[in-house]
């Protein structure tokens, strides 16, 4: 009995490590949310989202745009986590964001043999090339029978070259997974599940957008784990999936971050499947559980867990919202678990809250569960579990001595390992030996030059001129906060040289210049339409709403200006220049300074008094800014018909007399965009009001332009008004000092 015990308990360990339970996670390079900060301790596998298909040559490419962030997705990855494993994924679904028709095409190459060829060698180079330990596949839908048989054949010869690749890299053969649909059968059409079976590790289950707010006119659990009314859920999936063939230990559930939500027809009719008339909270009714998380806090509303379709529901106003807690992270791994399926898989990483609770809730409760079976060996044999707990101690302390090793040898990497090191040779090539053709501007740090690496990608130098005491400063802290910040809407830096005594940092090229140059010209204003301006406006915000919110430090950027946004090919706006950024601290709101440093017309009026500034300076330099946008106006100059108003004054006048349209550019003739334009100078008043404690958050004024419907409080008078404020203070003096000049150029004040 003892020696069937053991033998039981010893078969049972054996089974739960074989098992190798996937903790997996998709980061699609779309999201804006840096690889440096994901915690990938969390996750055993990180997938790279997305590689596309070459419409001619039927080869795999990766954007241009996404080449920085695939070169390093490996090595950023597991210095954190030496053990997880990466894959890069390629797009083979239905039109992406781009409106890249990738489906036709994947069909289109398995169907022929030379591009089936032409497509496994590209993506086996590109995998080794990045560094990547595996492939996936992401997401075909079954279509016609020809083209299932095709799709067999694809991944048998798929899996041969990935199993006969010569050796040379002294790497095991790369995994290969699929994103597939919830069900393997969609419509009558099947996918080839002996052919996935045989040559895939796993398959990486949609099962997530069941209901959305685009396509249904009713409020839907959009991840349903069970649903008594349809086989639209999960649990319905997964047991088609095992019963067509597929073994459950090579399927992976998938835990999507994201919500829908819904504009209900009846605000007090709020169950599953209560008549809704669209989607709501943003443009295509997808909420993030990070931003959702925001808004629950913030309206005080307490999410509602379902038992019967296992989903959290939250109703805010007249907006219905399905999404996946807590409870329900908790209760679909648990399941997947007891069906004894390899893991779960996340869509995707970024959109999970600040701490990680989603991802953390997942893991304990994978942990909780593994838990739970082997208590149930221990009671079978108490004697021989005391004898494997001594065991399974000593490995674990000997497994928590390597790690800590391992933890000791990353953290000596250098901090700036993602800044390349280039020569001054390849810089002088670049820049026709600094010629003055190529000149782009000067600061008070030096001389900015464009470029061209033999690569052919364009580059902005900026050079450190001799002697400079200023410049110095700024370009050494520009590049200690750049080496820490990376989002779609901050300006890259790709390097720096400091040969020959040089100090130069190396730019990514934005080939149409600063905003400043198109706002204020009555003939490239004509290239800024509504639309443009509304993307430049958002493209801002959310660059700024990444410094103060979601960077590993807040930012303040204390420059912030339209000669700093500059703009890429597409028109779409980047942050630049954090030469005097300033870090805050933890629980630091606001601080002082001896140092007044800005330019007039964007620094708050706390910052020009008493040299305070507040998580609120940026929050003003962008209302100033939005305002500017929308008018196409400088702050240099006074209007009204006196012509003895500043900007925001002109600003504030119009909007109290209802004829907000008057402020708006004239060159801006789209009259349906009118109750945009006066939301975006309504928001941009409350971000110039004179005390800083009036003023939006970032992450207010996110919410308030995004969400349309949403109640803007009045704004009080803007900063540096010539008349008296409330209280009876004058600040005509202020003004005077203020409006002086309006420079556009960086200077010391004294205090």
């Amino acid at each position: 009995m003892f020696k069937t015990s053991i033998l039981v308990l010893l078969s049972f360990l054996n089974f739960a490590n074989s098992q190798n339970w996937i903790r997996s996670g998709y980061w699609y390079s779309g999201s804006e949310f840096p690889v440096s900060h994901i915690n990938s301790r969390l996750f055993t596998h990180l997938v790279c989202a997305f590689a596309y298909i070459n419409s001619s040559t039927y080869e795999i490419y990766i954007k241009v745009s996404d080449e920085p962030y695939m070169s390093t997705f490996t090595e950023t990855v597991t210095s954190k986590n030496p053990s997880a494993k990466t894959l890069l994924s390629i797009w083979a679904g239905e039109a992406n964001s781009v409106g890249e028709e990738n489906s036709s095409m994947f069909f289109d190459m398995i169907n022929q043999s030379s591009h089936r060829t032409s497509f496994i060698e590209s993506s086996i180079v590109a995998a080794r090339r990045h560094g990547f330990m595996g492939l996936d596949l992401s997401y075909v839908l079954p279509t016609t029978p020809a083209n299932m048989a095709n799709m067999g054949s694809f991944f048998t010869e798929w899996r041969e070259a990935i199993n006969l690749e010569p050796r040379k890299y002294d790497t095991p053969p790369l995994i290969l997974t699929m994103g597939a649909m919830y069900s393997p059968v969609m419509d009558s059409l099947i996918y080839p599940v002996d052919d996935i079976k045989r040559n895939c590790d796993w398959v990486h289950m949609r099962s997530f957008d069941y209901h959305t707010s685009s396509k249904d006119r009713f409020t839907g659990a959009h991840a349903a784990l069970y649903d008594p009314s349809s086989n639209l859920n999960t649990d319905y999936g997964i047991n088609e999936w095992i019963r067509r063939g597929l073994p459950a230990k090579k399927l992976v559930v998938g835990l999507p971050y994201h919500g829908y939500a819904w504009t209900l027809v009846n605000s007090d009719d709020y169950a599953i499947g209560a008549p809704a008339k669209g989607m709501a909270l943003t443009k295509d009714g997808s909420v993030s559980y990070r931003y959702l998380k925001w808004q629950l806090n913030y309206h005080g509303v307490k999410p509602v867990f379902n038992s019967t379709y296992v989903g959290n529901y939250c109703k805010i106003g007249s907006s219905w919202i399905s999404f996946d807690d807590v409870e329900a992270i908790k209760t679909k791994v648990s399941y997947a678990k007891e069906k004894g399926l390899l893991g779960y898989n996340v869509f995707q990483i970024p959109n999970d809250d600040m701490d990680w609770i989603l991802s953390t809730t997942a893991q304990e409760e994978a942990n909780n569960q593994e838990n739970k079976q082997q208590l149930l060996v221990i009671v079978l044999s108490a004697t021989l579990a005391a004898m494997i707990l001594v065991s399974a101690t000593i490995c674990f302390m000997k497994r928590k001595s390597i790690i800590l090793k391992g933890k000791a040898v990353w953290s000596k990497r250098n901090k700036y390992t993602n800044q390349q090191g280039f020569t001054f040779a390849q810089i002088a090539t670049a820049t026709d030996n600094f010629s003055s053709e190529n000149k782009l501007g000067e600061g008070g740090f030096g001389p900015v030059y464009k470029g061209e690496l033999q690569n052919r990608l364009q580059i902005a130098v900026k050079r450190l001129s001799k002697g400079s005491k200023q410049g110095i400063e700024e370009l050494k802290n520009e590049l200690a906060l750049t080496a820490r910040l990376q989002h779609f809407n901050l300006v890259k830096v790709l390097g720096i040289c400091t040969e020959r005594e040089e100090q130069m940092l190396i730019y990514e090229y934005m080939p149409n210049g600063s905003l400043d140059k198109y706002l204020f010209d009555p003939v490239k204003s004509l290239c800024l339409d509504w639309q443009k301006r509304v993307q430049i406006i958002d493209g801002i915000t959310q660059g700024l709403l990444y410094l103060q919110v979601y960077s590993v430090v807040t930012i303040i950027h204390r420059d912030l200006k339209a000669s700093n946004i500059l703009l890429d090919k597409e028109m779409k706006p980047k942050i630049s220049d954090f030469g005097i950024a300033k870090v805050f601290e933890k629980d630091e709101n606001a601080a002082s300074t001896r140092r007044i440093i800005g330019t007039y017309g964007y620094i708050p009026p706390e910052y020009v008094k008493g040299g305070v500034y507040s998580r609120k300076y940026d929050v003003y330099s962008f209302g100033v800014l939005l305002l500017q946008i929308i008018s196409g106006k400088k702050t240099s100059s006074l209007y009204g018909l006196q012509k003895n108003l500043n900007l925001l004054e002109h600003a504030y006048e119009l909007w109290k007399k209802d004829s907000s349209m008057d402020f708006m550019d004239p060159m801006l003739d789209d009259s349906s965009s009118t109750c945009k334009m006066k939301r975006c100078m309504q928001v941009a008043l409350l971000c110039v009001q004179e005390r800083w404690e009036d003023r939006p958050s970032m992450l207010e004024v996110s919410s308030m332009l995004k969400n349309e419907t949403e109640n803007l409080p009045a704004p009080n008078m803007p900063a540096f008004s010539t008349c008296k404020r409330s209280d009876g203070e004058k600040i005509c003096d202020l003004m005077e000092v203020c409006s002086a000049s309006m420079l556009t150029i960086t200077q010391e004040m004294p205090r």
